[in-house]
């Protein structure tokens, strides 16, 4: 029963860290990223088909990405749909391909992301220590119930909080990370 509590657990705080890794990696650093165009939609004959399935994507230097589609025709469907997103880029086009790029960040803007990303970090925490409450709430009831001794489950607790502040420390590192990331000049 301790074995099943630690691997919900752990499930669920790697769920919560792994969300906070591809949260960060949609955030803008002034360095080109294909992330940044994860879950873009193109119109494509009337349907909305994500742009990895209608072109290829590259980084041909750190601040240009290049968009290769399949067909040249969607060429003002994928410019259409980069203008609409809330990214803050310009495309341009030369007929074959497309060029996006990637503007430097001002100081203000850095700081404003820095701000956006710890945010994020500390909702991750929040994330964390909610599935920490929910197992120990689980564990109290099991408890309750008789279904689990006091020891096993002052033990499983024990083990329950270290693996909490295990978590906490790598959402600190990813966040430590992501604000050297985005300050770099």
């Amino acid at each position: 029963m301790q074995k099943d509590l630690r691997r919900r657990t752990v499930e669920r705080m790697d769920g919560a860290l792994e969300a906070l890794k591809k949260d960060f990696a949609s955030i803008r650093t002034g360095r080109a990223s294909l992330a940044l165009l994860d879950g873009m939609s193109v119109d494509y004959y009337g349907t909305p088909t994500p742009l990895q399935q209608v072109a290829s994507l590259s980084i041909p230097d750190p601040r240009q990405i290049a968009i290769q589609p399949w067909e040249p025709r969607i060429i003002p469907e994928i410019e259409k749909a980069i203008m609409k997103s809330d990214l803050g880029l310009t495309p341009s086009n030369d007929g074959k391909m497309i060029r996006i790029m990637i503007p430097a960040l001002t100081e203000e803007r850095r700081k404003q992301l820095v701000k956006v990303v710890k945010k994020r970090a500390e909702e991750a925490k929040i994330a964390v220590r909610n599935v920490r409450r929910d197992i120990n709430e689980e564990l109290k009831k099991l408890e309750k119930e008789q279904h689990m001794s006091e020891d096993d489950a002052k033990k499983t607790h024990d083990e329950i909080q270290k693996l909490t502040d295990s978590y906490i420390v790598k959402i600190d590192e990813v966040l430590k990370h992501k604000e050297n990331e985005i300050m770099e000049v």
